[in-house]
């Protein structure tokens, strides 16, 4: 379900967090759907168990799932927890707009590129 990249810098257990955070937002993982365990999910990625705990461990905190003792985890219903992360993502964004702007970078090279990310094409390039 996930992979992990073996070139980023970034610890292997924020991997791990960052893609099943990005599955759950997307609504790819449901609300109730139960997560792979810890061990199914070690095994997969033939990574140590407790990396996989520290994840969910992070996970949980944040509110993207909750463990039911003895069966498992699952994934909230909690639509907060994914407007924050889509928040979070736009101040984002809004910092990269204005690097941009100090750089020179104009609005229409800017439109261009989310036109070219969303797919989206303009009435005087369909004609």
């Amino acid at each position: 379900m996930i992979s992990i990249d073996y070139q980023d810098r970034r610890p292997i257990y924020e991997q791990i967090v960052e893609r099943y955070q990005t599955l759950i937002v997307r609504g790819i993982l449901p609300p109730d759907t139960q997560m792979p365990s810890v061990r199914q999910t070690a095994l997969e990625l033939k990574i140590n168990p407790n990396t996989i705990s520290k994840a969910y461990g992070i996970l949980e905190r944040e509110g993207f799932i909750y463990s039911v003792k003895g069966r498992g985890s699952f994934v909230s219903g909690n639509q907060n927890v994914r407007d924050r992360k889509k928040q979070i993502w736009l101040e984002k964004l809004e910092g990269l707009l204005f690097e941009g702007r100090d750089l020179g970078v104009d609005s229409a090279s800017v439109a261009a590129c989310v036109d070219r990310v969303f797919g989206i094409k303009r009435k005087e390039e369909q004609s």
